[in-house]
């Protein structure tokens, strides 16, 4: 506000108090509730009978004069366009109305205590008591920064969130509690006085006042002395000047200490003398401290108003109307019973001590574990977070080291622990469901220097997504494809990969090809091993052998094994060609192929045809043939052949026979089974069985099967069928079955 509107306030409200009691009151009554009503500024109707039920130029009439002065100001804040009206109003009153009353006369008596009256006509203004000289260094005055020229963040104000094109602060939103500041600071500005703005922790206390006494005390000077400063110099200092001044004692407790020159009754009542106007802001929990104590006794004369923490819907109204600043929005939408102010000034507190915890010797764990629910949510996942997820995903920052050092329940309780008595970094949802606090999350969605989610935490995120029905998976795949895409322009190659995944998961196939093509010839081995598969099942496996051998070569297990039945299909088929074309160690290696697959008959035909050209190293390859038809006395004749051709292995088929007993081939069994390794339980109780010990084979199938071998339950289904328990048979072959056991399969009638 200008100083003309308020020059305008002051004459009017004493012009208007002037005019109780004349001819013109009725009329003027009547109008100036009018402006009122049609204004933002409320109803003015009761303000003005009380003034009107006053006597003139009682106190009471003073206070009158005061409270109106701030309702007029309020009135022209709210609508600058009714100082025409009110001049109006002010012109059509009598002289002595319109003037204000009586010119102010003002004495000062210097040189310490006055002796003997002091007779002043008109209104007494200023009376100053000088005292001691000041003990610490100040200033001069004339120097003190203007009220309405204080820098917020340099004088107590709590800076918030950094925003790129905005200023450090959100614009100032009017509280309810201003009017009543006005009407205190319209007291002391015209008498001197304490005016205390009392509230929470983190309320906007600072910013309040401040902002008041930017409008309330414009052309005063301020001085804002230290913690603990020595005050009682200052009525000598401010003696005979002739600006007007005030002081700012921000967290009043500080400033009380009597014995050090604090703030107490008879040093605030020299300052009041000389119109000095004291404006201070306390904690509720240091008020109650402060008057339980002598030092609270300066409380008494203070003229004391209550900031609420949580703003009233006038309040947040204003946000959604009047501002726009993207701060100002998150934290209407999110501050809760903390509170706007709250959630203002510790958005950069929280994020700087989430941030700085990621360091080993302080909180990696905890700080990966909010990071993991932050990522989340970056990634589209607002809801509620099972615990399980974010362990999962916690573990996968690769930056963030000595995890090792903070367990899973610690980091769980430095997340959740209230900072500052309001607000946590991860919040418990319901049961074991967590979110980080909206306040890191758009927090985080300001600030572009937080790292980016990395690719397997997107990878989690779309597979919730994916079997979550609280998410849609194409909005989230949305999300996902525009911070791959920014990382592989970066030169991220595993993004390439990322979004080939992503394609192929939205259906994609071309798009996916391309994405897996991309990265592969970036050296991405995952993704050579997809567009290998890719090729290989649309039948190009000649084009898809070199990208399998890459990721092979990588590690690849499924890419391995692929690649080697690709090419035991090519083998085959020039095997086979060798064959026809005479070659009889083409068609003993083809017999191999053929046998390996099960093809017994297709292999005999093949070593037959090696046979036939006198290809000696058949000879032991013909012997296991016969072996399996059960034709002993024909495979011998070939393991003889063979071993007399060289072939070790032929020649220990012919050696002579070791003790071969039915505890040997328990012991050979047994150490396996016992450990849980390979197929050697269901095995092993299959050797029991055969020599009649089905109790001690029984055991054995359960252990196979709890081992997850499907043939245990299949030989216990068998082992129920012969003792015929049906049921129980039945029961054994499902379980078998459902580890895909072959034979439960055709035995429950589900395969031929």
């Amino acid at each position: 506000m200008d100083d003309e509107l308020m020059r305008l306030a002051a004459s009017g409200a004493a012009a208007v108090v002037q005019a109780v009691g004349t001819d013109a009151w009725t009329g003027l009554r009547h109008r100036l509730a009018e402006v009122f009503r049609r204004s933002e500024a409320g109803d003015a109707s009761s303000l003005l009978d009380a003034a009107n039920a006053l006597p003139p130029g009682s106190p009471e009439a003073s206070l009158a004069t005061d409270s109106l002065e701030a309702r007029l100001r309020a009135l022209l804040r709210s609508d600058p366009d009714a100082a025409a009206e009110l001049r109006t109003l002010m012109a059509e009153l009598p002289p002595s109305a319109s003037s204000g009353g009586f010119a102010a006369t003002r004495n000062t008596v210097s040189g310490g205590t006055t002796h003997g009256p002091v007779i002043q006509a008109g209104a007494i203004s200023t009376l100053t008591i000088q005292a001691h000289g000041f003990h610490n260094a100040v200033p001069d005055p004339e120097n003190w920064p203007a009220a309405d020229d204080l820098d917020p963040i340099a004088f107590g104000v709590r800076p918030a969130d950094r925003v790129p094109g905005r200023a450090v602060l959100p614009p100032y939103v009017l509280r309810d509690c201003d009017a009543d500041i006005d009407v205190a600071l319209v007291r002391a500005r015209s008498a001197g006085g304490l005016v205390l703005l009392l509230g929470e922790p983190f309320t906007g206390k600072t910013r309040t006042a401040l902002a008041a006494m930017a409008d309330g005390l414009r052309g005063f000077q301020v001085f804002a002395p230290a913690r603990g400063a020595d005050l009682r110099g200052l009525p000598a200092l401010l003696h005979g000047r002739p600006g007007r001044y005030a002081v700012w004692l921000d967290d009043l407790d500080g400033y009380l200490n009597d014995a050090d020159g604090g703030l107490e009754p008879r040093l605030l009542a020299q300052l009041k003398a000389l119109r000095v106007v004291v404006v201070a802001t306390l904690r509720e929990d240091a008020y109650d401290a402060c008057r339980a104590e002598p030092r609270g006794r300066v409380l008494d004369v203070a003229h004391t108003v209550e900031l609420a923490r949580e703003w009233s819907p006038a309040e947040r109204g204003q946000i959604l109307v009047e501002y726009d600043d993207p701060r100002l929005e998150d934290a209407l939408r999110s501050s809760g019973p903390a509170g706007v102010p709250a959630y203002l000034a510790l958005s950069p507190l929280l994020r700087d001590e989430w941030w700085r915890a990621r360091r080993a010797d302080r909180h990696p764990r905890g700080h990966a574990l909010v990071r993991a629910a932050l990522d989340l949510a970056r990634c589209g996942l607002t809801g509620p977070l099972s615990m399980d997820l974010l362990l999962k995903v916690h573990e996968g920052y690769a930056d963030v080291t000595g995890m090792e050092r903070e367990s899973a329940e610690d980091a769980l309780a430095w997340a959740t622990e209230r900072r500052y008595g309001l607000l946590r970094l991860l919040d418990r949802v319901t049961g074991d469901t967590w979110r980080a606090a909206p306040i890191l999350v758009e927090a985080a969605a300001r600030h572009e220097e937080l790292p980016d989610v990395p690719g397997p935490v997107w990878g989690c995120a779309l597979e919730v997504a994916r079997t979550d029905e609280a998410y849609d998976y194409a909005e989230v795949a949305a999300k996902a494809r525009v911070a791959f895409q920014r990382a592989a322009d970066a030169g991220d190659t595993s993004a390439l990969h990322n979004l080939g995944l992503l394609a192929e998961s939205l259906g994609e196939g071309e798009e996916a090809e391309r994405w897996f093509r991309r990265a592969a010839e970036a050296g991405e081995p995952q993704s050579a091993g997809r567009l290998g598969r890719m090729l290989a099942e649309r039948g190009e496996g000649k084009a898809a052998e070199p990208f399998l051998e890459a990721a092979a070569e990588a590690g690849d297990a499924e890419a391995a094994v692929l690649l080697g039945k690709l090419l035991r299909a090519r083998a085959e088929h020039w095997f086979t060609a060798g064959a026809k074309a005479g070659n009889p160690e083409a068609a003993h290696l083809l017999g191999d192929l053929r046998l390996g697959k099960g093809d017994v008959h297709g292999a005999f035909d093949s070593y037959l045809e090696a046979a036939a050209d006198r290809y000696e190293p058949v000879a032991r390859n013909m012997g296991v043939i016969h072996l399996l038809w059960h034709e002993g006395k024909v495979a011998d004749v070939w393991m003889r052949r063979a071993a007399a051709s060289g072939d070790e292995c032929a020649a220990g088929y012919l050696a002579p026979l070791t003790v071969d007993t039915v505890e040997r081939a328990v012991n050979f069994f047994q150490d396996e089974a016992e450990r849980g390794r390979g197929l050697d339980a269901a095995n092993l109780g299959t050797l029991l069985e055969t020599y009649g010990r089905p109790v001690a084979a029984r055991t054995w199938y359960l252990k196979g099967y709890k081992d997850g071998d499907a043939y245990g339950a299949f030989r216990l289904a068998e082992l129920c069928q012969k003792t015929g328990d049906e049921a129980e048979a039945a029961a054994w072959y499902r379980k078998a079955a459902a580890l895909g056991h072959p034979g439960a399969r055709r035995a429950l009638g589900e395969a031929p």
